[in-house]
């Protein structure tokens, strides 16, 4: 019990840490968007020192951890080059998501407001849903065949993510007279958001790897890392407040009459 304590305080603080340098990036930059970038490195930041602390004390598994930090790194280092990419442009203003969060750009609002809405929420989302890493690190492996699905699972993930991720990108690099209205092909034609699915799966997987592989007591102490996970992709940041902005286009409204929200089914 004491190294998962100290596993568990070692997320929050490196969670803490990441925020705080991403809410100076932020001040300096003037928008509130670099948190997105932030997002997966920061899972980087805290898996691998959740990952030197069960090493120093002697806790974990060497297989298990090293798997935790590398998917959890593979996942995080992908999406975090994927966002900086998108939004590093120099025309790239806030994203309107944000603005709806905070109620205006943040030179308006403050860093008050920026810290107690975004950066201290995302924060503490972070180190809730790190809690299978930092105790799976840090426990010996109960079933490591939940190991194997919990892999396959999160791969399936990286799958839709990126591949939706990278589907979407070719999209927007066509011109926008010759383009389609929205884009209904490949994975978008079975879920209009496979990267936020793919998501998803991903932290499935990691729970399944570090949680429940863990034992099912401690599998049900973290299940809350997925379905925080889930919850906020679909229902607070992601889909939710992606879709206020989509239905404004009759195209996507069509779009959306006959293509699943959020698991991939055949269209209607």
């Amino acid at each position: 019990m004491p190294d998962i304590v100290l596993s568990i305080g070692t997320a929050v603080l490196a969670a803490a840490a990441v925020m705080t340098v991403t809410a100076l990036v932020a001040r300096r930059q003037g928008r509130v968007v670099v948190v997105d970038v932030a997002w997966g490195l920061g899972f980087v930041v805290v898996a691998a020192a959740c990952a030197l602390v069960a090493t120093a004390v002697g806790a974990g598994e060497g297989l298990r951890t090293g798997l935790l930090v590398v998917i959890v790194g593979v996942w995080g280092l992908r999406l975090g080059w994927h966002v900086h990419r998108r939004s590093s442009a120099p025309d790239h203003g806030e994203d309107p998501r944000y603005l709806t969060v905070l109620g205006g750009p943040l030179p308006e609002v403050g860093m008050g407001v920026a810290v107690r809405k975004v950066f201290g929420v995302q924060g503490a989302v972070m180190a809730v849903i790190a809690l299978p890493v930092a105790t799976g690190v840090v426990r010996d492996v109960w079933c490591w065949p939940l190991v194997v699905v919990g892999g396959i699972v999160w791969l399936v993930g990286l799958v839709f993510e990126s591949v939706g991720d990278a589907q979407l990108a070719a999209y927007r690099a066509q011109p926008r007279e010759s383009r389609p209205a929205v884009l209904d092909s490949g994975l978008w034609r079975y879920t209009r958001h496979p990267n936020y699915f793919g998501d998803a799966c991903v932290w499935w997987g990691i729970w399944l790897v570090g949680g429940l592989a863990s034992g099912w007591v401690t599998g049900l102490a973290t299940v809350i890392a997925p379905v925080a996970m889930t919850w906020f992709l679909v229902s607070v940041t992601g889909v939710k407040l992606l879709e206020q902005t989509m239905m404004q286009r009759p195209a996507y409204v069509e779009y959306a009459s006959r293509t699943s929200r959020f698991f991939p089914l055949p269209p209607r």
